[in-house]
C-alpha cells in the first residue's frame, strides 16, 4: 500500500512536470524567445491620436501605511493625457493609512488629477468587494488595477492601452518585476519562481492560445469584459483567477505583455510568504472546484484548452504529492535494503519518473534566459529555489485541505514594509505555530532519512533525499530566525 501511494504521488508530479515541459516547447516553437531583456513594442496610440481610451486606475488598500503614498504617486504620475484617466484609491483601512491617503489625494487633486479617496463602511468581500464598489463609480472604458506593493513606471498605460484596439481583447497582463529581489535568499527564491510563472507559463499560455489569468494587479481590463463575465466575486480567495476564467469562457481574449514590467515588493519574511502562498493555493483550489465543470461543458473550446486549463487550475495538487513523497522516500528505500521493499524494478521505474523535473528546470532556464543577460550565473541558485518552493508543501497542503472542506477563511493580505525591517513592522505576521512545528518535524525526518540512506550506501537516492532535507531545513531555519527576531 505504501509503495502504491508513493507511486501515485510520483505519477502526479510527473504529469505536472511534463506539462511544464510542454509549455516550454510551446514557447520555444512560438519563435518569441530572445536572450536578455526584450525591446519595448511600439505604441499604436501616438501623440496625434485624437481619442485616447478613458482609464480608471484602481488601487485597493488595507492598512498599508508604509507603501500607500508610494503607489499613489506612481499611478497618479502616469504619462497619460490628464483628461483621459482618473484614480480611485479604494481604502478599507482602519489605521493611519487613511490619513496618508487623504493627504496624497488632496495634493494630486490640486495638480488637476481626478483622484478619489473611496471608503466603505464595511470591508465586505475584501479586495473583490472593494474593486466592485469602485467599478460602480467609474464610467471609463478601461480599468487598471495595482496593488499597494507595486510601483508602475510612468509609461505603463501608454504601453498597454494599445492592445485594446482589438475589440475582442478583454484583459492585458504585464509582467511583475521585483524591487527587493536581492534583499535575501528568500526574496531571490520568490523572484526566481515568479519569473518562471510570468516569462514562461504566462507567455506560453498566451502563445498557445490557452486560458491564462489576470494576476490580480499590474493589468488592465475592458470594462465591458468585467460586466459580461459577471463582475468581481468574493466566493474564492483568488478573485482574479475566478474572473479570468469566467471572462474567457464568455469568449474574451487575454493578452500577456512580457516586455512591460511593473516592479513590486516581495515578502521579506517566511510568515508573509507562507500566508501569500496559502491564499494563492487555497483560492486556486476553490476556483477549480467552481469552474472546472463549466470549463469542460464549454462546447466551443478545443480539447487542449480544456486540458491545459484543468492542469492550470489544479497545479497546486503537487504540494500534497510532494509531502507524500518526502515522507515515504527514505522508508521505502530502507525497507528495500532489508528485503521488505517492492523490488528493484519498482525503483527503476520510479527513477525514470524523476524526468518530470526536467520540465520544471527547463521552464526556469527559459525564463531566466528570456529576462536576464547573466542568466547562466542566476541558474546556479536553482537547487535552492527548488528547495524553497518544496518547503511550502505542508502549508499549501493545508490550504488545499481547507478548500476541499469548503472552510471559509478571511482574505489575509501580504504585509509590505519598504525600508522598515520586517520584524519591527506593526504589520508583521506573528507566525503559524503548528505549521512551523510540522515543518521542523519534516526537516528532522528528512535529515534523518538522508543520514540512514548514506549509511546504507544508497548513493542514487541521496540527491533526491538531500533536496527534501534542504527544503524543510531551509524553511525551518527561517522560522527560527523569525521567532528570534520577533522576540
Amino acid at each position: 500500500m505504501v509503495a502504491f501511494v508513493y507511486a501515485l504521488a510520483m505519477a502526479v508530479l510527473v504529469v505536472y512536470g511534463v506539462n511544464l515541459l510542454h509549455l516550454a516547447l510551446v514557447f520555444i516553437r512560438s519563435g518569441t524567445m530572445r536572450p536578455g531583456r526584450r525591446p519595448c513594442p511600439p505604441n499604436l496610440y501616438t501623440e496625434v491620436e485624437p481619442t485616447w481610451p478613458s482609464v480608471t486606475v484602481q488601487v485597493p488598500l488595507y492598512n498599508e501605511a508604509f507603501v500607500a503614498r508610494r503607489v499613489i504617486d506612481a499611478v497618479a504620475g502616469q504619462d497619460y493625457p490628464l483628461e483621459r484617466f482618473d484614480v480611485q484609491v479604494l481604502d478599507d483601512s482602519d489605521d493611519s493609512t487613511s490619513d496618508i491617503v487623504q493627504r496624497a489625494v488632496h495634493e494630486w487633486s490640486a495638480r488637476g488629477l481626478v483622484i478619489r479617496h473611496i471608503q466603505r463602511k464595511e470591508r465586505t468581500g475584501y479586495k473583490a468587494g472593494a474593486l466592485a464598489h469602485g467599478l460602480g463609480q467609474s464610467r471609463s472604458a478601461l480599468i487598471a488595477v495595482f496593488d499597494a506593493d507595486f510601483v508602475p513606471r510612468p509609461d505603463f498605460l501608454r504601453r498597454t492601452v494599445s492592445i485594446f484596439s482589438d475589440a475582442t481583447v478583454g484583459m492585458v497582463q504585464a509582467r511583475w518585476g521585483h524591487l527587493n529581489a536581492r534583499m535575501s535568499s528568500l526574496t531571490r527564491i520568490q523572484a526566481f519562481a515568479l519569473d518562471g510563472h510570468f516569462a514562461l507559463e504566462q507567455a506560453a499560455r498566451h502563445a498557445g492560445r490557452y486560458f491564462m489569468s489576470f494576476n490580480g494587479t499590474a493589468g488592465l481590463w475592458r470594462r465591458a469584459c468585467i460586466d459580461d463575465a459577471g463582475g468581481w466575486r468574493s466566493t474564492t480567495l483568488t478573485e482574479d483567477l475566478d474572473l479570468s476564467y469566467r471572462a474567457q469562457l464568455k469568449g474574451w481574449r487575454f493578452r500577456y505583455m512580457n516586455s512591460v514590467e511593473a516592479p513590486a515588493e516581495l515578502p521579506q519574511d517566511m510568515s508573509a510568504w507562507r500566508a501569500q502562498q496559502f491564499r494563492w493555493t487555497k483560492g486556486t483550489a476553490e476556483t477549480a472546484m467552481q469552474l472546472l465543470a463549466p470549463l469542460w461543458r464549454a462546447r466551443d473550446l478545443r480539447w487542449s484548452v480544456k486540458m491545459e486549463g484543468t492542469l492550470h487550475l489544479t497545479a497546486h495538487v503537487v504540494y500534497p504529492c510532494l509531502l507524500i513523497v518526502a515522507v515515504l522516500h527514505a522508508p521505502l528505500l530502507l525497507m528495500e535494503h532489508i528485503g521488505l521493499g517492492p523490488g528493484q524494478w519498482y525503483f527503476a521505474v520510479m527513477g525514470l519518473s524523476l524526468t518530470g523535473l526536467l520540465g520544471f528546470f527547463l521552464a526556469q532556464l527559459i525564463a531566466q534566459r528570456e529576462l536576464y543577460p547573466d542568466w547562466g550565473r542566476r541558474l546556479l541558485v536553482f537547487p535552492v529555489v527548488m528547495a524553497g518552493t518544496m518547503g511550502m508543501a505542508l502549508s499549501n497542503t493545508r490550504a488545499i485541505w481547507q478548500a476541499l472542506r469548503q472552510q471559509r477563511t478571511p482574505f489575509e493580505r501580504t504585509p509590505k514594509h519598504t525600508d522598515t525591517p520586517w520584524w519591527m513592522s506593526r504589520y508583521a505576521i506573528r507566525g503559524a505555530g503548528l505549521v512551523m512545528a510540522g515543518e521542523a518535524l519534516l526537516a528532522a525526518w528528512s535529515v534523518t532519512g538522508f543520514i540512514l540512506l548514506l549509511l546504507q550506501g544508497a548513493w542514487a537516492a541521496l540527491p533526491f533525499q538531500a533536496l527534501f532535507a534542504l527544503a524543510f531545513s531551509y524553511v525551518t531555519g527561517w522560522n527560527v530566525l523569525q521567532i528570534l527576531r520577533m522576540r
